[in-house]
């Protein structure tokens, strides 16, 4: 039997609290964190991704965090190839691997395994594709792609026009579904055992609640600021991404700050929603619900529980 490497994680929606718990996970089990967050990865995006400061690490190593300018793409296979090196360098230090974050795509496909074909592209088409999604939106291109790839449509947002744009380009390119290629993908068994906790709430208003808290203290620590310097860069990933393009039409004197500030916490919300029916797919992740009756220290102290016994079941397998 292959041995397995026991990797830690701390998952949920938006707001949930996963920064801290992952630190707190850290100290308690002698671990270092790896951001598994998309936008966080970009430099200059601090205040709107919520990445954490100094302050909120508590001296705890920190990877995969403000490393690119947000001009430049990057991908989940890229992230894929990043983590597996952080997670083999911690390991090699005796320090357990601990991703934090909410990019659902980048956590799974790493847990899982995901096995991702050699990149083809056609610029010429994906420029097509991204003029008809700036004329029609991205509900036209969403029908287009449900037409012959239905399990993928049903993902995906008419907002995630990235997403949209080359789940076609690869039905276009290859003949073969970008669903079907990632179930195929999956064929080969991880070399990783998940140690994963998802944080939720039983009552989803709690989390809206909480969002709209996050917002308006982003705006009161300088979010309009760090999104106007984003507007300005024209980065293509940058400019898609929640927390900034809220604000554009407000830079444009479309709407006032106080109805951007509106849209963007409707548009939070309903992305928090997504993340959450992303991760309750996944079978290993177990939930900890924090409107139960419990302060945070419980929480945390359950959670390093958790991830112990998932670390001794993955080392009894191994001594079968």
């Amino acid at each position: 039997m292959r041995e397995k490497i026991l990797v830690a994680g701390v998952v949920g929606p938006t707001a949930s609290g996963k920064t801290r718990l992952g630190v707190a996970l850290a100290k308690r089990l002698d671990g270092e964190v790896i951001s598994a967050d998309s936008m966080q990865v970009y430099k200059g995006m601090t205040v709107g991704t919520a990445k954490p400061t100094q302050e909120e690490m508590e001296g705890v190593p920190h990877h995969l965090l403000d490393f690119l300018d947000p001009g430049e793409a990057f991908s989940v296979a890229a992230w894929c190839d990043l983590a597996r090196e952080k997670i083999a360098e911690i390991t090699g230090r005796g320090k357990l691997p601990i991703l934090v974050g909410g990019t659902g795509l980048y956590i799974s496909s790493l847990l899982n395994h995901i096995q991702f074909a050699p990149l083809q592209s056609d610029p010429a088409l994906r420029e097509e594709l991204q003029k008809r999604a700036e004329k029609e939106g991205g509900e036209g291109l969403l029908e287009e792609l449900r037409s012959f790839d239905p399990s993928s449509a049903s993902a995906l947002h008419p907002n995630n026009l990235g997403r949209i744009i080359r789940a076609i380009e690869v039905y276009r390119l290859t003949g073969v579904p970008m669903s079907r290629q990632q179930q195929e993908a999956r064929a080969k068994p991880s070399p990783y055992h998940p140690a994963v906790v998802g944080l939720a709430f039983r009552n989803r208003a709690l989390l809206y609640e909480r969002i709209d808290r996050r917002v308006d203290e982003m705006l009161e620590n300088g979010l309009c600021e760090e999104a106007r310097e984003i507007y300005r860069s024209g980065g293509k990933t940058a400019l898609q991404a929640i927390g900034y393009k809220e604000l554009f039409p407000y830079f444009e004197g479309e709407c006032s700050l106080t109805q951007a500030a509106d849209k963007l916490k409707m548009e939070t919300r309903r992305y928090a929603k997504r993340q959450m029916t992303w991760f309750k797919r996944e079978q290993w992740v177990h939930w900890l619900y924090l409107d139960d009756e419990r302060n945070f220290q419980a929480i945390a102290d359950e959670a390093a529980k958790w991830v112990e016994m998932q670390g001794l079941l993955c080392y009894n397998n191994q001594q079968v």
